[in-house]
C-alpha cells in the first residue's frame, strides 16, 4: 500500500503562478492535487473540499515527491504515482493551525501540526486526503508550498527539508511507541525549547529528550534517542522562530481545551464514555454466558 502513498511532495518554485500577499485574504483556499489521480477522483476530491472556481489548484508530480523525500524514504516506498491531495485555508491571525485528514494511515494530524510548525506555517486550516488509504508522508511539502503561495512568505529550502525529515522520523518513531506518543514527545521537546532555548550540546539535548520521554511514560531505544538528537541538531542550525513554534503549540492546546469544554466536546466525551461502558458490559456478558454454559 505504501508504494502509492507518498503522493504529494515537492513543488518546484518555478512551477507556481505568483500570488501577491494583498490577494491572499482570510478564507482563501489553495488546493494541491496529485497528477496521477483520474479525472473522476480529482472531481470527487474537489467536491469533498467544497472547492469553488475561485480556488487556486496546483498539480503535483511524482518527480517532485522524490526530490524532497528521496533522502529519508526508499524510492520503492515513494512509488511512481502522485495521489494524495491537500487544501490550505487562510485563517485569522492568531487563530493557530488545525489539521484534518481522510484516508491517511501512517501520518497523524498531530504529526502534520508539528512539522508545519517547524516550517513556520501558521494560522491555517489544513486538509489532507486521498481516494484510498495512503501513508500521507508526501503531503507535507505540498502544504508548505501552498502556504508560501497564499502568504508570499518564502520558507528556506533547508527548513523544508528538515520539516520533511521530522515528519518521517516521527512517523517511524510512532511505529515503535505509538503515533500519539511520538507526536506528544515531539511537541513536548519543542515546547521545552520554546520556553528555555535550544540546548547547546548533545548532552543537554539528550537530557531534554530523555526527561520529556520519562514525563510522558515513553521508553526510547538508544537508536531513537540518537535519531532525535540528529534531527534537533539540524533544527538548531536553522533560523527557526521558536517563539512562534511555542505560540502555535499554545494555540493548538487552547483549541483542544475549548472543544472539550464546548457542548459539542462534552457530547463527544459522553459518547466515548457510553461506548466504553457498552464495551465493558459486552465483555462481562461474554464471560457470564461462558460460565453459565460450562
Amino acid at each position: 500500500m505504501k508504494k502509492y502513498v507518498l503522493s504529494f511532495v515537492a513543488f518546484l518554485m518555478i512551477a507556481f503562478p505568483s500570488l501577491s500577499y494583498a490577494d491572499a485574504v482570510v478564507g482563501d483556499m489553495i488546493i494541491t492535487l496529485g497528477e496521477n489521480l483520474t479525472e473522476q477522483q480529482k472531481q470527487t476530491i474537489l467536491n469533498e473540499m467544497n472547492a469553488t472556481k475561485e480556488d487556486q489548484v496546483i498539480t503535483v508530480s511524482n518527480e517532485e515527491e522524490h526530490k524532497y523525500l528521496g533522502d529519508y524514504i526508499p524510492k520503492a516506498t515513494i512509488g511512481t504515482k502522485a495521489i494524495s491531495s491537500t487544501s490550505i485555508v487562510i485563517e485569522e491571525a492568531g487563530s493557530g493551525l488545525e489539521v484534518k485528514t481522510k484516508n491517511i494511515n501512517w501520518v497523524t494530524d498531530e504529526m502534520y501540526l508539528n512539522a508545519l510548525m517547524t516550517a513556520g506555517v501558521k494560522d491555517a486550516s489544513i486538509y489532507v486526503t486521498a481516494p484510498f488509504e495512503v501513508s500521507g508522508t508526501a503531503a507535507l511539502t505540498g502544504l508548505i508550498k501552498a502556504y508560501e503561495i497564499s502568504s508570499e512568505e518564502a520558507i528556506p529550502e533547508d527548513v523544508k527539508q528538515v520539516a520533511n525529515e521530522e515528519l518521517v522520523t516521527t512517523a517511524k518513531l510512532g511505529d515503535e511507541v505509538g503515533a500519539e506518543n511520538a507526536s506528544a514527545l515531539m511537541a513536548k521537546i519543542k515546547d521545552e525549547i520554546a520556553k528555555n532555548g535550544v540546548p547547546e550540546t548533545d548532552a543537554e539535548l539528550r537530557t531534554l529528550i530523555e526527561n520529556a520521554a520519562n514525563e510522558l511514560g515513553i521508553t526510547l531505544s538508544e537508536a531513537d534517542i540518537n535519531s532525535l538528537i540528529e534531527l534537533f541538531n539540524k533544527m538548531k542550525d536553522l533560523n527557526i522562530d521558536w517563539n512562534q513554534v511555542g505560540q502555535q503549540l499554545d494555540q493548538a492546546k487552547d483549541k483542544i481545551s475549548n472543544f472539550l469544554n464546548s457542548e459539542e466536546g462534552q457530547t463527544f466525551l459522553k459518547q466515548l464514555e457510553d461506548f466504553f461502558v457498552a464495551l465493558w458490559n459486552a465483555i462481562i456478558s461474554i464471560f457470564t454466558n461462558d460460565e453459565q454454559t460450562t
